[in-house]
Parts: C-alpha cells; sequence; structure tokens
C-alpha cells in the first residue's frame, strides 16, 4: 500500500521499495536540481563514519572528477572532516573554513609537497547528519535546526552547502523514504543542492537484490555501496553522467558499470531531468 510523506509517495512491498519511476519518488521536485553552470571543483565532505569507509568517499569522488577531465586534473581538489556517529551539530562547521588550516598544502603524484594559493578554501560543503538524526524522534529538530546554521555558515564563506541524502539501513528499508523526505524538505527550506544517494541504493537493491552494499553491520557502506554514493555524487556535482568513468575503485568491469548506470538513472529521476 502506498504510503504518503509529505510529497513523497513510495511504494512498500514485502520489504523492498520500487523506485523505478519518477512518480514513485517526488511528488514536488527538489528546489534546486543542479550546481550549474559554475559547477565546484573543490569540495569538503562534512559528516561521519558513512563518509570515511573504504578510504573515503571523497577520494573516489574526486578520482572519478580527475578521470572524467584529465587535462585539467589538477584543478579538482577534495577533502573530509569526519566524526564517527556525529550528526550536524557535532561539528565546528566554522573552523572548517579557517585560512591557513584545512587545505592549506597537499601531495602531488610524485609525493612532494604542494603549498595551494586558494581564492577560497572550497566551492561547495557536502554535509551528512547521523544515519538516523533526520528521521529519530528526539533529533529531528536538531537536525532542521542545524541545517540552517551550517548551510549559513558555509554560504558566508563563498561556498555552497550540499545535503547528503544517506540510505536506509538493510534490515530496515523504510528508512528510504523518510529520509529522502527529511533531507528534500531541508534542501529545499535551505536553497541547497541534495545529493540522493539513499534513493540510489533502494534502486540498486530492487535491480540486483544479490548485490551487497552494506558491510556486515547493515548499516555501513560495502566497497559496492561507496562507489554506488560516490557516483551519485559525482552527476550531482557535475551534471555530467558517471557512466562510462574509467574509475571503477577496484570493482570489475560489469559491477562497475551497474551502479554507474543506476547512479545517472537516480539523479535523473530525482532531479526530474
Amino acid at each position: 500500500m502506498p504510503i504518503s510523506f509529505r510529497g513523497f509517495v513510495i511504494a512498500l512491498t514485502l520489504g523492498s521499495i520500487a523506485i523505478g519511476s519518477p512518480a514513485a519518488l517526488a511528488q514536488t521536485k527538489p528546489k534546486i536540481t543542479t550546481l550549474g553552470p559554475d559547477f565546484p571543483k573543490t569540495e569538503i565532505f562534512i559528516g561521519n563514519s558513512f563518509f570515511y569507509y573504504n578510504n573515503s568517499m571523497h577520494s573516489h569522488v574526486l578520482a572519478m572528477q580527475r578521470a572524467a577531465d584529465p587535462e585539467h586534473k589538477q584543478d579538482y581538489r577534495a577533502t573530509s572532516v569526519t566524526i564517527g556517529g556525529s550528526g550536524f551539530d557535532w561539528h565546528d562547521v566554522e573552523s572548517y573554513f579557517r585560512t591557513d588550516a584545512i587545505g592549506k598544502y597537499s601531495f602531488d603524484d610524485n609525493n612532494n609537497v604542494v603549498f595551494n594559493k586558494l581564492d577560497r578554501l572550497f566551492d561547495a560543503a557536502i554535509m551528512m547528519d547521523c544515519s538516523q538524526c533526520p528521521i529519530h524522534p528526539t533529533l529531528k529538530p536538531v537536525f532542521t535546526e542545524y541545517a540552517k546554521k551550517d548551510a549559513d555558515i558555509v554560504r558566508k564563506h563563498g561556498a555552497r552547502p550540499i545535503f547528503f541524502m544517506s540510505w536506509a539501513y538493510a534490515d530496515k528499508p523504510e528508512m528510504t523514504a523518510q529520509l529522502a523526505e527529511a533531507y528534500t524538505i531541508a534542501g529545499n527550506d535551505n536553497d541547497a543542492l541534495v545529493i540522493p544517494a539513499g534513493l540510489a541504493f533502494a534502486r540498486a537493491h530492487e535491480k540486483q537484490p544479490e548485490l551487497v552494499l552494506h558491510a556486515i553491520d547493515r548499516r555501513h557502506p560495502s566497497p559496492a555501496g561507496t562507489y554506488l554514493a560516490s557516483c551519485v555524487v559525482f552527476a550531482a556535482l557535475t551534471g555530467k553522467s558517471p557512466v562510462g568513468n574509467s574509475y571503477r575503485a577496484g570493482l570489475d568491469e560489469p559491477t562497475a558499470s551497474f551502479l554507474q548506470r543506476i547512479a545517472w538513472d537516480t539523479v535523473q529521476d530525482y532531479y526530474r531531468k
């Protein structure tokens, strides 16, 4: 039976989530659907262990960006600030934009230190609350409060706030619709792009249920899960399809290609392109 969540209608059947058609996503599309034409090239990921598992999501997104634009790969930069188990309110976002701090230097392909000359630290900040916080009865108000506070801080420093819609636990598929609702509302309220990673997980499970996207704890991502989420981030950040991207994070070609397609289809549906 369809269950409605303030503009969302997502069919829940036998514990699985069918999201194959645009009608099964949002009745009212997200307010912000692209970061173009001035797409970001430098990002900070602010979140928790969902980001830092499997050598950190930012490193996979960066590898995809550079693979897609090898002539300008030096222009792309990403980093991650994570605290295990953290919600929005655990992070001192203001401190992440200190001059001569995060992003001050990096290392090139030959392991030489490079001191970066930065007009601004980051073009965008990709932020994720704890995996339950946006839908937890006690913590939902904190999510709403700090979504605005953190978005305002990011904008004050000349960067664009982006919210990362996380995925449902493997044994709690109903979280997909709830998280989609919460993050989309927060994005619309704060004029922020939302990255629909959780919807991509649900689509992949529907299309290929034997593919393992979660770690053994049923919450954190497996390597395939991190790659899928990275493909969704890449598509949302760049406006380009990840399909055919040469960076596969060590996955076999059929699996990587499947996840690339799932990511692109999800982004297109969510943004109603």
